[in-house]
């Protein structure tokens, strides 16, 4: 985190009107894609005291990408609708008509740090159970009201036809991730093997999962996204990729963004199952069959998604050639090993060979620039 201005922004300048201190204590903006984000200590008379000493305001980017599909408009608007249902989110109240502050959680990632693969602690998973269980018991008709943003057609899927709810995946990142950049990334797609007809060839034929009633899900539980606070608890943050839809997808996204070892995932996954099915049979049905299909598509995304990032990151202020490019390069290949199956690749490209992609690319378009 960094303390100081970076811009002038409302933003900020509503983080200054509701900070304990003013200028000189907001911290921000914090690191974040979606959000220009700011910390700041909480005046006495804040109606989030005393439960949180720090609070966050968040505002949208302008002209930013979502890699992902989402459903809801407004994540504080479903973190309201979430207080009292589920344990250790982080509160939010509507200050002023249309403009939010949220409690900031304080604590570090479980684990200490980014630790690719490392399992949760036993009392972090018992917790994190808790939260599977708490989120899939949440009746779907008690998110009618909060406004939905879900393509194609403006709301969530809500017959709980799993194959539907996952090729409706498929196709949003083929058609809003892959044909929206395909005039511009197109070669750099053919030169590192990831074509189009890899996100067609995971579309499913209807009836080939299993149906499981359809409830919320993070869609983005990873380490990041965990908080352990001063007492030891687990915490979940950042909701903003919410949706309704498939619970068995909630487990894919886990185990696929936490890199587990294949014992420590099939334990999860168990843990997973045995949970949910707790609280709402058939949440869990015929979960063991179906989430290698979930995981496919949780694997071509990430290499669809992080091929786009990676060029945009190497703008033309960046030197590629030094420092940027082949930190981009080793995790564009990591993603491509990951994903070999599923895109039908023989051979993964090497990181030099990555880099000699986006170098090519770079050298032809003059560098990219955030979308």
């Amino acid at each position: 985190m960094t303390v100081g201005a970076e811009t002038d922004s409302e933003a900020r300048r509503r983080a200054v009107m509701w900070s304990d201190g003013g200028d000189r204590v907001i911290v921000g903006p914090l690191k974040g894609y979606h959000h220009e984000t700011y910390a700041f200590p909480l005046p006495p008379e804040s109606p989030l005291r005393p439960r949180y000493a720090w609070g966050k305001l968040r505002s949208p980017r302008s002209g930013v990408l979502w890699y992902d599909r989402r459903c809801f408009a407004s994540e504080d608007r479903l973190l309201l609708m979430l207080k009292g249902r589920v344990d250790r989110v982080p509160e939010s109240v509507e200050v002023t008509p249309g403009v939010y502050l949220q409690g900031f959680v304080e604590g570090r990632p479980p684990g200490g740090g980014p630790l690719p693969g490392r399992p949760l602690s036993g009392h972090h998973e018992g917790q994190l159970a808790r939260l599977f269980q708490q989120v899939v018991a949440i009746k779907t008709d008690e998110f009618d009201d909060l406004p939905r943003t879900c393509l194609p057609d403006g709301h969530p899927v809500l017959d709980d036809d799993s194959t539907v709810f996952l090729n409706r995946l498929t196709d949003f990142t083929a058609t809003q991730v892959y044909d929206r950049h395909a005039e511009e990334y197109g070669e750099l797609f053919e030169r590192l093997g990831v074509r189009r007809r890899a996100l067609e060839a995971l579309a499913l034929p209807a009836g080939r999962l299993a149906n499981r009633p359809f409830a919320l899900v993070h869609g983005d539980l990873h380490r990041h996204n965990f908080i352990v606070d001063h007492a030891g608890d687990l915490w979940t943050i950042d909701w903003e990729l919410a949706m309704i839809g498939d619970p068995l997808y909630e487990l894919a996204t886990h185990l696929h963004l936490m890199r587990y070892s294949t014992r420590d995932a099939q334990r999860v996954g168990t843990m997973w199952a045995g949970a949910v099915e707790e609280v709402r049979p058939g949440a869990s049905r015929e979960w063991q069959r179906d989430l290698p299909y979930l995981l496919a598509y949780k694997r071509v995304q990430s290499v669809f998604t992080d091929v786009v990032r990676a060029a945009v990151g190497l703008g033309p202020r960046n030197d590629p050639h030094r420092v940027v490019l082949p930190v981009a390069a080793w995790k564009v290949r990591r993603v491509l090993e990951a994903a070999k199956g599923p895109l039908g690749l023989t051979q993964v490209p090497t990181v030099p060979q990555v880099m000699s992609a986006y170098a090519g690319w770079l050298k032809r378009s003059g560098g990219a620039t955030a979308p």
